[in-house]
């Protein structure tokens, strides 16, 4: 774990409590993202992935184990951190404009600098003609493009990713993950993603951890390497060592076809 990491987990637990008794969820989970980094998490269904983020976002607190971010316990939610949900839980009846400055608004920063930012970003990402349309007019791909606007525009150090793609059909989750990815690497920002598929987390990662079934541990890890010039997630499945990390990670999964 070097002194470049963002963030560090140490020996973490989590154990949920019920009037039944305890549940292991996750299991001495130790890793460590680096500065600018882009990490995948993959794993089996019920297997802790959406909880390891809860716990970096410090929206739960572990049984034991330290989690740390730039250096400092993490003890509750903070503006270090940006969090991108399946849905994209914009207000419809606020324009895109006023959806974008909502994180601000809640963090009470509302500024003109945040506030030119934050239409600086609508702009940069191609959505400046529809910052006085409402979500409902706008299509399922655009409205995540607004989430993660959103969430950059509070401008945190991590962003925490939950299977932001999921609820999208295939030709749009494609083109967003795309959009996604460069729009992450030119904001220079790092990035933690939660997927369930196994081809997104190869395209988009610098490294992918792959979870044991519940209690979750970090099973192996890959560090992927990809060749070819054009670097979007899309050109990247054409890569000739694409099927060789998709292979071995399905395996790794335990992946059954009935």
């Amino acid at each position: 774990m070097n002194e470049q990491s963002i963030v560090i987990m140490d020996a973490v637990n989590l154990n949920y409590h019920s009037p039944e008794g305890e549940t292991p969820a996750l299991e001495d989970i130790s890793l460590s993202v680096s500065k600018g980094e882009f990490i995948s998490i993959v794993g089996p269904s019920g297997c802790g992935k959406t909880t390891i983020l809860s716990l970096i976002a410090g929206l739960i607190r572990p049984t034991s184990g330290r989690i740390l971010i730039e250096g400092k316990e993490v003890d509750g939610p903070s503006s270090k951190t940006g969090y991108m949900l399946q849905q994209d839980h914009l207000f419809e009846w606020r324009t895109i404009q006023q959806n974008v400055l909502l994180g601000l608004e809640i963090q009470g920063k509302i500024t003109k600098e945040n506030k030119r930012r934050a239409i600086h970003l609508l702009e940069t990402y191609g959505l400046a003609d529809f910052r006085d349309h409402y979500p409902w007019q706008l299509s399922g791909g655009m409205r995540q493009r607004v989430a993660l606007i959103r969430t950059l525009a509070i401008n945190p150090d991590l962003l925490l990713l939950d299977e932001p793609f999921s609820a999208l059909d295939y030709q749009t989750r494609l083109a967003l993950s795309d959009e996604v990815a460069g729009i992450i690497r030119k904001e220079e920002k790092t990035a933690l993603l939660v997927t369930h598929d196994i081809s997104e987390a190869i395209s988009m990662s610098d490294r992918i951890l792959v979870l044991s079934k519940r209690p979750g541990s970090v099973k192996s890890e890959y560090s992927i390497h990809l060749t070819g010039e054009n670097r979007s997630p899309v050109e990247l499945r054409k890569a000739p060592e694409f099927r060789n990390y998709f292979n071995k990670i399905w395996k790794e999964l335990d992946v059954h076809v009935s």
